[in-house]
């Protein structure tokens, strides 16, 4: 489709794998995307979305 890629060219391209950028889609981390049928159509052109890692574990517990 012009001017969208899959979610599998999106993964070559950005070098991570096609469920990463299932889930990036899925949580709105990509804007513009299209899904048709069980597809994920991303705008060309799209950047790879930026990483944010939160640690939801207590600190104390980390050390056992």
């Amino acid at each position: 489709m012009n001017g969208y890629m899959t979610t599998k060219e999106a993964a070559e391209k950005w070098n991570i794998t096609v469920r990463q950028v299932q889930n990036h889609c899925k949580s709105g981390r990509i804007t513009g995307v299209m899904k048709v049928g069980t597809n994920w159509l991303i705008p060309e052109g799209t950047q790879r979305p930026k990483y944010t890692f939160v640690c939801e574990c207590d600190n104390k517990d980390a050390t056992k």
